[in-house]
């Protein structure tokens, strides 16, 4: 899949963030998705039978470091989410859609991060 050449040559990437380095291909990955916005993978620690991260190409760390001018980029991930959704049958079972910002809400990869859950029945309150 095509990545725009800007995002590719790492304009707006970290050098020491592990999705960075995925996304720029310098860590090998099973993509279950890629645009030159976005690009997704299977969640290697599952929390659902369908767990997929949903990444955006550009680094910002937390949902803290997002501006205005961001805000189209950040809302276009429903888009994505409802296209893979409905690409495994979660249009019909339902699914989660979630955003961990800081240590303290369970962010490990300090780079935001869109967690797309679904394949069974997800509590509330969660956590």
């Amino acid at each position: 899949m095509a990545v725009a050449p800007a995002v590719a040559a790492g304009k707006n990437r970290m050098d020491d963030c592990l999705f960075c380095k995925i996304g720029g291909g310098n860590i090998p990955s099973d993509k279950v998705y890629e645009s030159e916005t976005f690009f997704a993978i299977n969640d290697i620690n599952p929390q659902a039978p369908t767990h997929i991260l949903i990444i955006p190409q550009i680094h910002h760390a937390t949902l803290l470091d997002v501006e205005e001018k961001d805000h189209a980029l950040i809302g276009s991930v429903i888009g994505v989410a409802n296209q893979l959704a409905k690409e495994r049958g979660l249009d019909e079972s339902g699914f989660r859609l979630v955003v961990n910002c800081g240590a303290g809400a369970g962010q490990s990869v300090f780079h935001i991060h869109f967690h797309l859950l679904g394949g069974r029945a997800l509590n509330w309150p969660p956590g």
